[in-house]
């Protein structure tokens, strides 16, 4: 794809001038009109519901685009600092809504789809949520653009724009089935695609040095095979400020579309094998790496972001400052959102010398002070490692640049701890064995100038184990941003009747500044608040039963609690002991220990990752449980269990809002942070969860009576390793041996005998890392505090209030503020200065 030629002539400054588009309700019905007729070409015999979304969707991005180009303009003209966060996913979920509430034309748009025939509601759901995220990660760094540009920051996001999401899940005889998430068969409204702005990434090839006749080495990267990126930009608007920031997504694409030579002689799969392999990158979001393939495309999906990014933002400088880089660290940051970007260290360093002719101490300068860590996991296998030999066949240069890296650091660490030949190897980059691994995450320390954890427990824990060697060597690195999400999408959009609540006993100035939820705090007690709050809740109760029986065919009664855990299945997460205590509420039921009953459904959902098994084997277990507990008369009215198939953040949009109790049950010491957690606490749900992440935070916010705590704490975790007994625990509880009983009888699974050994053989292993049986007592009780705290309604809703009141430290614009004062150092632009 070559890159699209400039016009001779150049255009007066008249083409750009237009009057302003107006947000009157008979503005915006003159131009849907005009859309669905010119731009589309429809007519009144058009029966496609996608055409009448994509006009509204066109007529709101008209209105965001003036701002858009007013924003970018701004930036150029004021030469302001910017940061790029570079990231892996953007869980972006719908865009239609979002960009309205921010745009303050929602009432408008419903009046004139409203004299045209035409229902909002209906157009909203015809939207796909974006693909370009899997969970937390994603939809935080969504989250992130939000607040970046409310609180008008010039911050540009950098992506893949994925082919087709993370999978979309359904469920057969219980098990979870895996289709191709296609979000983009119908197109995407709110991409601009930029093809003058093509660029190159390479891969393969060899590495050639010459010496120079002042000494100095060039090294070329030579014989490569060439990828274009080309990029894809997406609108970010703030909150009614005129701001709209870029999200900037590249998708790849071959240099020639296929070998003619090759075609004319017959040779059609060899002909366009180029154009197959270039178009893999941004083919699939997260390609299932347990295989060599695998790997090798996740690799190169990581280089392909870093690389095109990088150039993009070198590029634009050298345009607009030319090749003196002298100040370009004090005008440019990097933020690095987790592990996978990482390889944006060394890529820099490349671009730098290799392209630029600058020399390794002036180019580590620069890369050493523009780049900025985010980790998000305490998992060590969740830390990127990458074999060397996938470098050696993909990308030789930069490995040379790794290895360089590495020695001047190991240089350093041998300075500070001389002889410590243990040291050196726990920190070395380059992990050595059979197969010798690059340390990704570590390269990511040593090339930046900030390391921060997502909540306060999980950066403790990453300076005092994770990375405690580098935390000793650079203390002054190592930093916390609690994470947040962004009170728009999360209260004002997706739960109206509550924001409406909310806005006419306090103001609406809690939209952008979450803090001012304290002020409902006297009203918790307050009857009448009291059932206004009651009344929304029930209507949003009602709303998630309707799309309950929708997704899944089951029906729960309103007066029912609403006991959710939706997120990632993953063993440390924990459904399985969430499945284990509905097991033990249906044997209490058999049993006719049903005194005092608080009537509860308990709904679960979320994707295990394809190659994950025994998480796979979790949701199968939790189907099984799910029928045989539904189909049994006596639970009738007193117990149901739902897994919802294909969890998505327009989904969370309706859960959230809906449910009375947020399940946040990790293992202490494993969640980094959550922010699913923030997302029901900001709805008014109570949380039950462990000492793990946020929750901390959460529970120090709110208070013990309105939080019920469980579980043993991260020391506590760590303390019973080595010694740790399931099946004396199990044995000394007779509610958990009932429970293993009917789980070991095959009550779950009498037609499939075996099936759920393997997860039955986790629970009762010593070495079971997330100690399951170890917090089945404590979960038990604080979920009978739960259900008897329901049953006492007024103390409920207080609880509820209070929950929303407290939720203001968990705003992404308090955490994105922080990440600004402390790490960015951006000065806000506005449009109109």
């Amino acid at each position: 794809m070559p890159v699209q030629p400039l016009v001779k002539s150049k255009p007066s400054s008249a083409v750009a001038e237009l009057p302003s588009l107006g947000l009157e309700a008979e503005d915006i019905q003159a131009d849907y009109k005009r859309h669905f007729n010119y731009t589309l070409g429809r007519d009144r015999s058009c029966q496609s519901a996608h055409y009448a979304y994509t006009a509204l969707g066109l007529v709101v991005r008209d209105r965001l685009m003036e701002r858009w180009k007013n924003t970018r303009r701004a930036y150029e003209e004021s030469h302001c600092k910017q940061a790029y966060y570079l990231s892996m996913e953007f869980l972006l979920g719908r865009a239609l809504g979002n960009a309205m509430l921010n745009l303050g034309i929602t009432d408008s748009i419903t009046e004139a789809l409203h004299s045209l025939g035409l229902h909002l509601e209906e157009l909203v759901e015809i939207e796909s949520d974006a693909g370009l995220g899997n969970g937390g990660l994603g939809r935080l760094a969504a989250c992130f653009l939000d607040s970046c540009a409310t609180l008008q920051l010039p911050v540009m996001g950098y992506g893949l724009r994925y082919e087709y999401g993370m999978f979309r899940q359904h469920v057969e005889n219980g098990f979870q089935v895996e289709e191709p998430d296609h979000w983009l068969r119908n197109g995407n409204v709110w991409e601009l695609e930029r093809p003058e702005l093509v660029l190159r990434v390479r891969f393969g090839g060899r590495t050639d040095t010459t010496a120079h006749d002042d000494g100095r080495l060039k090294v070329r990267w030579v014989d490569t095979h060439d990828i274009l990126a080309v990029p894809y930009d997406v609108p970010i608007p703030g909150y009614r400020n005129g701001t709209i920031n870029t999200l900037r997504l590249w998708k790849s694409a071959a240099t020639d579309e296929f070998d003619l030579e090759e075609f004319n002689a017959g040779d059609y799969p060899e002909a366009v094998a180029a154009k197959n392999m270039a178009e893999q990158i941004t083919l699939v979001l997260y390609p299932n790496d347990a295989s060599e393939n695998g790997k090798e495309l996740r690799l190169r999906q990581q280089y392909f972001l870093a690389s095109a990014s990088l150039q993009d933002v070198l590029r634009r400088w050298i345009w607009t400052r030319g090749r003196d880089f002298s100040d370009f660290a004090d005008k440019n940051c990097f933020q690095l959102n987790d592990t996978h970007p990482s390889i944006a260290v060394a890529e820099l360093m490349r671009l730098l010398m290799d392209e630029q002719g600058l020399e390794w101490a002036e180019a580590w300068d620069i890369t050493s002070r523009t780049m900025a860590y985010t980790n998000h996991t305490l998992l060590p296998e969740a830390l990127e490692k990458w074999p060397v030999r996938l470098f050696e066949q993909w990308l030789p240069r930069l490995l040379e640049i790794i290895y360089e890296i590495n020695a001047r650091f190991l240089g350093e660490v041998d300075k500070r701890w001389p002889g410590d030949m243990d040291r050196l190897a726990r920190m070395s980059l380059i992990e050595e064995g059979h197969e010798p691994q690059v340390r990704m995450a570590y390269l990511a320390i040593v090339g930046s100038y900030s390391v921060n954890g997502v909540a306060e427990l999980h950066s403790k824990l990453l300076s005092e184990g994770l990375f405690r060697d580098f935390y000793e060597l650079w203390p002054y690195k190592f930093n916390n941003k609690t994470n947040g999400i962004t009170p728009r999408r999360w209260l004002a959009w997706n739960n109206p009747d509550l924001s409406d609540l909310i806005s006419e006993a306090i103001g609406d100035r809690w939209v952008t500044e979450l803090n001012r939820l304290h002020e409902l705090t006297p009203l918790a007690s307050d009857a009448r608040f009291q059932q206004c709050w009651d009344e929304v809740r029930h209507a949003n109760k009602q709303r998630l039963i309707d799309f309950i029986f929708q997704e899944s065919g089951v029906e729960i009664p309103a007066n029912f609690m609403f006991d959710v855990q939706v997120k990632r299945i993953h063993e440390y997460k924990r459904q399985l002991l969430n499945t284990l205590h509905v097991i033990h509420l249906y044997d209490r039921i058999k049993r006719g220990d049903i005194e005092n009953w608080t009537p509860r459904a308990v709904i679960i959902g979320g994707k295990a990752a394809p190659g994950y098994l025994i998480a796979k084997k979790i949701i199968k277990l939790i189907n099984n449980v799910a029928r045989v507990v539904n189909s049994d008369p006596d639970t009738e009215g007193l117990l149901k269990m739902v897994f919802l198939p294909n969890y998505r953040v327009s989904a969370m949009e309706v859960i959230c809002a809906g449910s009375d109790l947020s399940e946040q049950i990790s293992t202490a010491g494993k969640e980094a942070s959550g922010t699913g957690n923030m997302k029901f606490m900001l709805n008014g749900a109570l949380t039950i969860g462990t000492l793990d992440g946020a929750n901390i935070e959460i529970l120090e916010e709110v208070g013990e009576e309105h939080f019920f705590l469980f579980g043993l704490t991260a020391e506590e975790v760590a303390q019973t390793r080595g010694h740790y007994d399931p099946q004396a625990i199990i044995s000394a509880d007779e509610d958990l041996s009932r429970v293993m009983r009917l789980l070991e009888k095959g009550h779950f699974n009498r037609f499939e005998p075996g099936l759920f050994d393997d997860v039955i053989g986790a629970i009762k292993s010593p070495h079971d890392p997330w100690l399951t049986a170890a917090d089945f007592r404590s979960y038990v009780e604080a979920q009978k505090r739960a259900a008897e705290a329901y049953r006492d309604r007024p103390r409920w809703l207080r609880s509820s209030i209070l929950n929303t009141a407290c939720s203001g430290r968990f705003s992404t614009d308090r955490t994105i503020s922080q990440y600004n004062d402390e790490i960015w150092r951006l000065t806000p632009i506005s449009p109109g200065s």
